[in-house]
């Protein structure tokens, strides 16, 4: 099974946000291997695949985890897309990839303790993880992926957290949000 790239050039993938189990708004993201950064947990869906058949064996994947092991908590109405920058972007591939289109689902841990695994689908993923204050992740993602997740934990959260989202952290209303990628988008199923 290969990627499913649209008419546009966008790869379909789903993205995954883990909230710790105690609700606080701590959330997973994991060291991309050989320290290329940290991210949430993401995949390309398979050509029959959907949203969320994709998010399940993504997450067991890439960090290890059964279904069983979390609920989802939420999800975002349509696809939230990114474009690579020219020298991310898949020049010698057909269809030509120029960014992703992302389904994005909000999961809450079970169990307060789980053992994350690197090792059950392939060349691993990441290489280390941690448990990060809810903003933290628009901070330390590659810069075109910032507004993607701007508008996935405001999306999210929410759903999540009806009194109203985490507080801002300090160096958000020093432009440190996702001011680095005008060409993310919205886009309706």
């Amino acid at each position: 099974m290969g990627d499913v790239i649209d008419r546009d050039g966008f790869r379909a993938n789903v993205g995954i946000v883990l909230m710790h189990a105690d609700g606080d708004g701590r959330l997973f993201i994991g060291r991309r291997s050989g320290g290329r950064g940290w991210q949430f947990p993401q995949g390309g869906m398979q050509r029959g695949e959907e949203a969320e058949e994709a998010l399940f064996r993504e997450l067991g994947e890439e960090i290890g985890l059964k279904p069983d092991q979390v609920e989802i908590i939420g999800r975002t109405r349509g696809w939230l897309r990114y474009r690579l920058p020219t020298r991310y972007q898949r020049r010698d591939s057909r269809p030509r990839c120029i960014g992703q289109k992302q389904r994005w689902f909000m999961l809450r841990m079970k169990q307060a303790e789980v053992e994350f695994r690197f090792d059950t689908g392939g060349e691993p993923e990441f290489d280390r993880w941690r448990w990060v204050d809810y903003w933290q992740p628009i901070r330390e993602v590659i810069y075109f992926k910032r507004t993607v997740y701007t508008r996935a934990l405001h999306e999210l959260g929410a759903q999540v957290f009806p009194k109203g989202l985490p507080p801002y952290p300090d160096w958000w209303h020093q432009g440190g949000q996702g001011e680095d990628n005008s060409d993310a988008e919205v886009e309706a199923s």
